[in-house]
């Protein structure tokens, strides 16, 4: 079973770097026997034939390959529908498994009954590193033996609760039960385990309102869409300064060490039809990288939280930000003003255009302290003209959008003049070129000869 790559994001050295890998694959299979359903086996998807027939084999249900009437194991759909001589047991009698991603679940925990991870600021992956360091302490200080799996919960860095169990899904259930008893609310912290993640662990986490799981090791594909789902960051191979994100990266705050400004949100607007270049401005490359991935790296060094308007996702795979789509499709900038600013955790969101290769950080700086009051915050160019897509908003904001967006007007000048909005000057700007962008060939051979 052929698996295409995946797009993975690795931390190292104070950023998010992307990356193609594969993952270990964790399939699922139905199992029917005379007509009914007992179990769902979850393996590697390999011979799956042997699988089933092993497994009926060492559960008594057959001795030889003669007690089986008919043996079907459809891979696509992921079933096996068998008949074997004799009747089943009326009761069956539920099988143990270690949990290490071949046994079997009769009642798996439904992760899409938990209420998904609520945003939130990124976490520093200090965090991530000195929860891991504390799992390592802990499981050395109490083990005495090998071939045991250790797991435990933590928030700010700090170990709260530590478990370990021959089953690495066990020690999740010890930490559950624990919390239970002590009154712990475990919403919003982090995991971290010695083992790989599978969709078990996945989704008892999400029950918990685990935000962010971390292991020495990988996790399986389904783990990764599970997690996805849900809300929750699965972070792999975490040793040595350096890890690999596999679901939801933007939960991880790039460029760490830089000054950040606080309170404020960055939005990337990405939704334009591109129709004067006739292809995707933001993909474009100046200097060997996209011209939207340098928007992005300008603002992560800035904003602790950066996020990407957007209706294609898919395109911007590369970019380990959030993404979030027009609320009001088809109606041009305004609409992505309107998602940036109801998609954001902070009050206050600097907003820029995906095709500004040159965006300057002291005036962004500028920009987002210069009045906090205001409900925007916009630059003059050398032109004399506002740029509405270089300033910053309040979500005091939203109201006046959604009314002009109601009423049929796309203008986003328009919801300028209906704010309390402070205009700065050129005398306050400056000569800059952080205004530039890329609506044509022509200004993108211009701004290819500048770089």
């Amino acid at each position: 079973m052929k698996q295409e790559p995946r797009i993975l994001f690795t931390f190292q050295n104070d950023k998010l770097a992307a990356t193609e890998g594969q993952v270990v694959q964790e399939f699922p299979v139905q199992l029917i026997v005379n007509g009914r359903e007992i179990a769902t086996l979850i393996g590697s998807p390999h011979d799956l034939r042997f699988l089933v027939a092993g497994f009926l084999r060492l559960q008594g249900f057959v001795r030889e390959l003669s007690d089986f009437e008919m043996f079907s194991v459809c891979e696509d759909f992921g079933s096996a529908n068998v008949r074997i001589k004799g009747e089943l047991p009326e009761r069956l009698k539920p099988v143990l498994t270690s949990g290490c991603g071949t046994g079997v679940s009769f009642s798996m925990p439904d992760a899409a009954a938990a209420d998904e991870v609520s945003v939130q600021t990124p976490l520093s992956p200090e965090e991530i590193f000195s929860l891991m360091s504390a799992l390592s302490a802990r499981a050395e200080q109490y083990r005495s033996h090998g071939g045991i799996h250790s797991a435990a919960i933590g928030s700010g860095g700090a170990l709260l609760l530590y478990a370990e169990d021959l089953g690495r899904h066990n020690t999740l259930d010890r930490i559950a039960g624990e919390a239970l008893f002590k009154g712990m609310e475990l919403r919003g912290t982090m995991l971290v385990t010695s083992g790989r993640v599978s969709t078990e662990m996945v989704a008892k986490a999400a029950l918990l309102g685990v935000r962010l799981i971390a292991s020495r090791t990988s996790p399986t594909d389904m783990a990764i869409r599970l997690c996805e789902q849900s809300g929750i960051c699965l972070v792999g191979y975490v040793r040595a300064g350096k890890f690999t994100v596999y679901a939801n990266p933007h939960q991880i705050e790039p460029y760490p060490e830089e000054d950040k400004i606080e309170g404020v949100t960055a939005a990337i607007l990405a939704g334009g039809q591109s129709r004067r270049m006739g292809r995707n401005k933001a993909l474009l490359e100046v200097d060997g990288a996209p011209i939207i991935s340098r928007v992005y790296e300008t603002l992560a060094r800035l904003f602790r939280e950066v996020i990407l308007v957007t209706n294609n996702p898919e395109e911007y795979r590369f970019l380990p930000c959030r993404k979030v789509a027009d609320i009001h499709q088809g109606c041009g900038a305004i609409a992505g003003l309107h998602s940036a600013l109801v998609n954001s955790a902070f009050d206050r969101t600097f907003v820029a255009a995906c095709d500004m290769p040159s965006l300057d950080p002291v005036l962004i700086k500028l920009l987002c302290t210069i009045d906090s009051a205001a409900e925007a915050v916009v630059p003059i160019n050398t032109e004399g003209m506002r740029e509405p897509l270089h300033a910053v908003y309040t979500k005091r904001a939203l109201q006046t959008i959604e009314e002009i967006i109601t009423s049929g007007d796309k203008s986003i000048l328009i919801v300028l003049d209906r704010l309390n909005t402070r205009e700065v000057g050129q005398n306050e700007t400056g000569g800059t070129e952080s205004f530039r962008n890329v609506n044509t060939p022509e200004e993108y051979e211009h701004v290819k000869g500048k770089e």
